[in-house]
């Protein structure tokens, strides 16, 4: 287990909830964002011009997927963010995202929690990365064409 996020006295959940909220062309989301050891969970909902809801929904991330974690602080704790980075441009662009970041704005109270949060998950994904083997070589260096090293040998037959 994670040292990261300590398990809270009264529960057996070791996440850190920060509401945020966005807008993207005329929709605006609110919802909460729940950073844990095994990755962050958006739930929210997103309205057309502030009437017509598109329902609740539900992302997983995993940490395996997350490329990094950012806390933007604002000015004197007004408009504060927290800015997410996937590894995957697929899994980006199925969720609400502003030039392939998801930027998620925090109000003024959720402040401290928000960086908290977002240093947390930021270390736990440094750990999990240096906990990691190093990456295979590319199949092509094992296959390399070796002909041309062979061209000044005689072969005896």
């Amino acid at each position: 287990m994670s040292t990261l996020f300590p398990l809270a006295a009264d529960t057996m959940q070791s996440f850190i909830s920060v509401p945020f909220s966005f807008d993207h062309g005329f929709k605006q989301t609110h919802g909460v964002a729940k950073f844990s050891p095994a990755g962050m969970v958006l739930e929210y909902e997103s309205k057309f011009m502030g009437l017509i809801s598109s329902g609740l929904k539900d992302v997983n991330v995993p940490v395996e997927e997350l490329l990094d974690v950012k806390f933007r602080k604002g000015v004197m704790k007004r408009g504060a963010k927290i800015e997410v980075r996937l590894k995957s441009m697929r899994r980006l662009s199925e969720l609400p995202n502003q030039q392939g970041k998801i930027v998620l704005k925090v109000q003024t109270d959720d402040w401290e929690r928000a960086r908290d949060a977002a240093d947390r998950m930021q270390a736990e994904i440094t750990e999990r990365t240096s906990s990691l083997p190093p990456p295979h070589p590319p199949l092509g260096s094992i296959f390399e064409d070796d002909t041309a090293d062979l061209n000044g040998i005689e072969i005896d037959e």
